[in-house]
């Protein structure tokens, strides 16, 4: 299973500190490392679409985004609201 995963070293990591598996401590590993690979774009439109579903207006999204944005493991440049806005929109 970590043929997949490229470093093993997380996954023993993982796997020892948690106390999972090695197959299912990939498994967690693979799943964080895919989130944090989305493009900026992908994830605006996605959480975008989440948070609307929750309810929430554009007022409050948007910032909510930028923040979230800029504290991802590698971060994108900072987009203004008005970025935010062409990547959801168009």
């Amino acid at each position: 299973m970590m043929s997949s995963v490229e470093d093993a070293d997380i996954v023993e990591q993982v796997a020892l500190s948690t106390g999972l598996s090695t197959a299912i401590a990939a498994r967690v590993v693979e799943d964080v490392l895919a989130f944090y690979r989305q493009p900026a774009e992908q994830y605006v439109r996605s959480r975008h679409a989440q948070l609307q579903a929750e309810g929430r207006k554009n007022p409050e999204i948007f910032p909510l985004i930028a923040g979230e944005l800029s504290r991802r493991l590698v971060a994108p440049p900072d987009l203004s609201e008005r970025q935010l806005r062409r990547i959801v929109y168009g």
